[in-house]
């Protein structure tokens, strides 16, 4: 049963987190009280995601970098600014929707690309190895991108982000992965399946706790929110894109190419939205939260046209 629950909410994704969000903004009261538990249950779901992971799968992708370190240049450097840029550019006057665009922009790919680039038979290893060392440097990425990009415009926790990050993120997966290093991989097949209904409990949890902190601004929804709205769409789009015009310009075979696109395209929301709702005033966790409304929908997209390309 719970194997059946798991493959549909894998075939729903696209909407299911929407639904989330939606849940959460129309019952803010009832959602509200999950917050408090949201660090351990995200804790609980990098643990999960990480569990296929493995070092020496890592180090292979390391010895041949060049891939990785493009993907990393566009996720927290090209992109971020961007973002920034864009921020200042349509909201010059209101630091905290800058600063939700950023963080939306700076947190880590998604541990869901691996799923799309599994369904969508691309370079897996190269997937996991992002995601695992993306994963792990984030205590240390995230605070860096907002204090070099926004700086002292606004407040910022530096050491209890990266704690909270450490805790929630980096330590989640390095005992995944030993985990697995230490069973030779038969927790993959004993921990990793039994776990898998239980991880997309947990991002629903997650997703519906976080909606309620922007129930308000959506609910009390303007032009300057739709802007916004419109804004994270088109940069979600535009790190599809480029992931995907990068592996063109240099001349990556498809496999490659779909892990380039997703790992570009693809942010590990829920860490952005947990770490606006902890660090930041209630309004940048909308710039963030929206963009559930968008990420799975666009990945779904992206492998068809990807697919449609390459049947071609």
């Amino acid at each position: 049963m719970l194997d059946r629950f798991n493959k549909f909410i894998e075939k729903w994704m696209a909407f299911v987190t929407p639904l989330c969000l939606l849940v959460g903004v129309c019952f803010p009261d009832i959602a509200k009280h999950g917050l408090p538990y949201v660090t351990y249950v995200f804790a609980f779901m990098t643990f999960t995601g990480a569990l296929k992971s493995r070092f020496r799968d890592v180090a292979n992708v390391i010895r041949n970098p060049g891939s990785l370190i493009m993907i990393m240049l566009m996720l927290h450097i090209a992109i971020p600014a961007v973002a920034c840029g864009l921020g200042h550019l349509m909201f010059p006057d209101n630091m905290n929707l800058i600063t939700g665009m950023v963080l939306e922009f700076s947190i880590p790919t998604a541990v869901a690309s691996m799923m799309w680039v599994s369904i969508f038979e691309g370079n897996s290893s190269l997937s996991l190895s992002l995601v695992v060392i993306d994963t792990v440097l984030a205590p240390f990425i995230i605070p860096f991108t907002l204090h070099f990009l926004i700086g002292s415009n606004v407040s910022i926790d530096v050491g209890g982000m990266m704690k909270e990050l450490l805790y929630m993120v980096a330590l989640p997966a390095v005992a995944a992965m030993c985990l697995n290093q230490l069973s030779h991989g038969k927790v993959i097949e004993t921990w990793s399946k039994k776990l898998a209904p239980f991880s997309k409990m947990a991002l629903m949890f997650v997703v519906t706790s976080n909606s309620s902190k922007v129930a308000p601004y959506i609910r009390q929804m303007n032009l300057q929110r739709v802007a916004v709205a419109a804004a994270i769409l088109v940069l979600a789009a535009g790190g599809y894109f480029f992931g995907w015009l990068i592996a063109k310009l240099t001349h990556q075979d498809q496999k490659t190419t779909i892990s380039m696109v997703y790992g570009t395209g693809m942010r590990n929301i829920s860490t952005g939205a947990v770490l606006a709702v902890a660090y930041f005033p209630n309004e940048v966790v909308y710039p963030v939260m929206i963009g559930t409304l968008f990420q799975q929908i666009l990945a779904a997209i992206s492998g068809k046209v990807l697919t449609r390309k390459k049947e071609k």
